[in-house]
């Protein structure tokens, strides 16, 4: 394959233009990662409460949700993953799992967390960065690599876009008119939804983890060094999912999902503090405005997931 970094000259601060470019694309997929998740999530949530007289009030804010913001989203979000070190984003991914396989253990059976899936946004961008950095480290076209996969991942993302559009503005008349086939499809088979994005969660959050163990243990010179960081690491992040089981509540609000995430970012600014490096703190600051650009993004969706999945427990 092309890659432009084998032919151009050794300029200085060249290599460090590649490393940035790199740190750029990967963030970039990352952010249509996400875009793609939120867009799936709008068009299930979308038909769930059309098809709920009680929840017409969030069918009607969903679909006038500003779709102009949604690019201002995928860029800031593409800036906060490239700034981020690879050693914070495998903390964050490393955190999220851990917390993910302990809600899923606390469900009831049968029953499934549509908001956790609202709540991995930044989680699965750094997951997906990570990935990628791991997958890619030492490949001699990296950045053509990473060329190909931001342009495949923008595709989705933009095709992922317009279904939500063609969603929020078309499906209420095509559904009872029943000639499109887009609109007939999410008419028989929309509710797999959350069912496909689980699948394809598990998948990058297993490949992420193992990327993360691998990026953090590279930095150690030894193994008692590697001990020294995981040991106060796993007792940190046992009493983060500890505390977060108990603070939970199954009506917790938009309130309580902010303060999870004071709490986890908190912790980890605090663990850092003892075993980290200084930029490590500057990342988890960018970490925490990322996890919190995200949730403040999808602030009718975090609703619309709530009532779901109290509807779900009801039913249930």
């Amino acid at each position: 394959m092309f890659s432009l970094g084998s032919w151009l000259p050794a300029w200085p601060g060249l290599a460090w233009g590649w490393a940035l470019l790199d740190a750029l694309l990967q963030g970039l997929v990352g952010a249509c990662a996400v875009s793609v998740l939120c867009s799936l999530l709008k068009v299930y949530l979308y038909i769930q409460c059309l098809n709920d007289p009680a929840r017409q009030e969030l069918k009607a804010a969903i679909g006038a949700q500003r779709r102009a913001l949604e690019l201002l989203q995928v860029l800031v979000l593409t800036g906060v993953l490239a700034l981020v070190g690879s050693r914070v984003a495998a903390l964050v991914v490393l955190e999220f799992s851990l917390r993910a396989v302990s809600a899923l253990l606390s469900l009831s059976k049968g029953t499934h967390s549509s908001q956790l899936l609202l709540l991995c946004q930044y989680s699965l961008g750094c997951g997906v960065s990570c990935g990628l950095s791991f997958l890619l480290e030492g490949a001699p076209h990296g950045t053509s690599n990473l060329a190909l996969a931001a342009g495949l991942a923008g595709l989705l993302a933009v095709h992922a876009r317009r279904l939500a559009l063609h969603t929020c503005s078309l499906y209420e008349l095509h559904s009872q008119q029943r000639y499109c086939g887009v609109c007939m499809l999410l008419l028989t088979a929309g509710h797999r939804i959350p069912r496909l994005l689980r699948k394809a969660l598990v998948i990058t959050f297993t490949v992420a983890d193992l990327a993360a163990v691998s990026l953090i243990n590279r930095d150690f010179l030894s193994t008692a060094e590697a001990v020294r960081f995981w040991t106060p690491l796993t007792i940190c992040y046992t009493l983060l999912v500890i505390y977060m089981q108990e603070e939970q509540r199954p009506s917790a609000g938009g309130q309580a999902v902010y303060q999870t995430v004071l709490v986890r970012m908190g912790g980890l600014f605090i663990l850092l503090l003892t075993v980290g490096r200084w930029a490590d703190i500057l990342h988890v600051l960018l970490s925490l405005l990322g996890e919190l650009w995200c949730l403040l993004r999808a602030g009718v969706l975090l609703e619309a997931c709530r009532r779901q999945d109290f509807t779900q427990q009801g039913s249930s």
